[in-house]
């Protein structure tokens, strides 16, 4: 083997270590995270953006463009989340609601579907099969008396004592005569139509009856004429002339 054989290998062996030498003097984070500002922008699984490029840095954050200066991200305005929601995800910065509860929520207190309940005497609501409450407030008739009484767990008040009326300050039962006095007689009457009493009763004035006649002031009676004895007197028809 000649002399120059022998440098040949020598030589590539010195080269090899120089090239060595020089790439030991950067280190493995100068080449996986190079200050690349201003060239590109680079998200959470390494692919790499162009500048002026919108982009998501992972699954649920918000998008960013990218910049010169880096990476310029904005939170989007997102649609509310429902309250009975029970699984949400995040896509593209935003939460997506993925299951609702089959409940309703209403008041802070869980209802479920269908079901009925009441919050006040008056107002009765219903867990509809949306989800959603709907309440209605009762619509009280008029009473059919002028007492009327609020008892609990009733919204509308009821007539305990059945259909009445007032006579002057005294309250009537409806469907009798009552004697106020011994000159006036009153009754419940009742609206064209219906059986709803008017608030006051329809009265009767009786005249006021004549004395009784007593020995006091009876007139004395004609004396009767006793019979004198004589003969009556008869005048005779046949001899007027």
């Amino acid at each position: 083997m000649s002399h120059r054989q022998r440098a040949l290998p020598a030589l590539v062996l010195l080269l090899w270590r120089v090239a060595a030498a020089e790439y030991s003097t950067k280190t493995e984070l100068d080449y996986e995270f190079g200050d690349y500002r201003g060239k590109w922008c680079i998200d959470d699984h390494g692919f790499v953006y162009g500048i002026g490029e919108v982009y998501y840095p992972s699954p649920s954050a918000c998008p960013c463009t990218c910049t010169v200066d880096g990476p310029v991200c904005v939170r989007p305005r997102c649609p509310r989340i429902h309250p009975r929601c029970t699984r949400i995800r995040y896509q593209a910065c935003c939460p997506v609601c993925e299951a609702m509860a089959r409940v309703c929520v209403y008041g802070g207190k869980t209802y479920r579907l269908l079901e009925e309940f009441r919050l006040s005497r008056c107002e009765r609501c219903r867990c509809e099969a949306n989800r959603e409450v709907y309440c209605s407030i009762s619509d009280c008739p008029a009473p059919h008396c002028v007492n009327p009484t609020y008892e609990p767990n009733h919204c509308c008040p009821v007539c305990r004592s059945g259909p009445n009326c007032f006579a002057g300050n005294r309250v009537i039962p409806a469907g009798e005569r009552v004697t106020i006095d011994e000159r006036t007689t009153c009754y419940c009457t009742y609206r064209d139509g219906t059986w709803h009493t008017h608030p006051q009763a329809t009265c009767e004035q009786h005249p006021k009856p004549s004395p009784t006649p007593n020995a006091s002031t009876e007139p004395p009676a004609e004396t009767a004429k006793k019979p004198s004895g004589k003969r009556p007197f008869n005048p005779r028809l046949d001899v007027i002339p």
